[in-house]
């Protein structure tokens, strides 16, 4: 996992993540990833709007997204 999140700091892509926090919930977030460390990393959380901090173990699944291009031609 580590080296998706470092991979999309490289690109600034941004990932689905499907996460589950320290109760047990489970959720799907879409983040922008800031900053990748040993055990959490930091990333800008579209679900809650603001810049939060995730263990890298508790990530379930990642998912890059692939900007498609929609034009009218």
């Amino acid at each position: 996992m580590r080296k998706q999140l470092l991979k999309s700091v490289e690109y600034n892509e941004s990932l689905d993540m499907m996460y589950i926090a320290k109760d047990g919930s489970i959720s799907k977030r879409r983040i922008n990833v800031l900053q990748v460390g040993e055990v959490s990393f930091r990333a800008y959380c579209f679900l809650r709007k603001s810049k939060r901090t995730f263990t890298i173990d508790n990530i379930l699944a990642l998912v890059p997204l692939i900007a498609k291009e929609s034009r009218v031609i």
